[in-house]
């Protein structure tokens, strides 16, 4: 495990940032979030985001259609109690569980505003995805974050979120695709949207390790939350 600022200081306590060694099980991943969400909540513990990869398997949001999972036996499944539909978690994909205090304002994102919430986590990958000179898009109507090939008018998904807030503190997150194995989304319509494919930052011809990515993360936050957190 690795611990980002997890003593940095901002008006509103204190966000740790946390990289999480190996792949997490998912369950644990549950539970600690619920724990953290718990504890943000009474004010016995800061905002955190975690970093975290998973074993492959897939997940269910309070949206999920069971015709969606074309391959039950595939992978494991869980349900994940956040909003949206089926998602692939694996090696190679970076997920971040986001755990805030919603009651307050975070840089750009006003105070108990779940939609302003989610436009930050957007804006978050966008600004994320620009520092590899990839243009990440919304797109109306559709969840997550999407590459375009102007040339041949095709697009694809390059990275999810789906999130839950808890009286007013979120958790769940986004989920970037740097370098999995594309293939394992064939067991799921990701995201309830069977005309688009996916993508990774692999898949469009760069290099980007994981690590490469998680800086990206991270310089890109304080440009939409305006949090700042020393690194130790």
């Amino acid at each position: 495990m690795t611990l980002l600022g997890s003593t940095a200081s901002h008006p509103f306590g204190t966000l740790d940032w946390r990289i999480e060694d190996g792949l997490l099980p998912y369950p644990h991943a549950l539970a600690a979030m619920q724990a953290r969400v718990d504890a943000i909540r009474v004010g016995h513990a800061g905002e955190q985001v975690w970093l975290v990869e998973h074993p492959p398997l897939y997940t269910a949001g309070t949206s999920a259609k069971p015709g969606d999972l074309a391959e039950p036996n595939r992978f494991p499944t869980f349900s994940a109690g956040r909003g949206g539909q089926w998602t692939y978690h694996g090696p190679g994909q970076r997920t971040a569980y986001v755990m805030l205090d919603l009651t307050r304002p975070h840089g750009s994102v006003r105070p108990r505003d779940v939609r302003a919430f989610v436009h930050g986590l957007e804006d978050w990958l966008i600004r994320a995805l620009d520092r590899f000179n990839v243009r990440g898009e919304r797109r109306e109507g559709r969840v997550g974050i999407w590459v375009a090939d102007s040339a041949s008018g095709s697009e694809a998904k390059i990275a999810a979120i789906g999130v839950r807030v808890t009286r007013w503190v979120s958790w769940h997150g986004v989920a970037l695709n740097v370098e999995p194995d594309l293939g394992h989304f064939a067991g799921i319509v990701p995201c309830g949207i069977p005309e688009h494919g996916v993508t990774s930052l692999q898949a469009l011809g760069l290099p980007v390790t994981m690590a490469d990515a998680d800086v990206a993360l991270r310089a890109a936050w304080d440009e939409v939350f305006g949090e700042v957190a020393a690194t130790v």
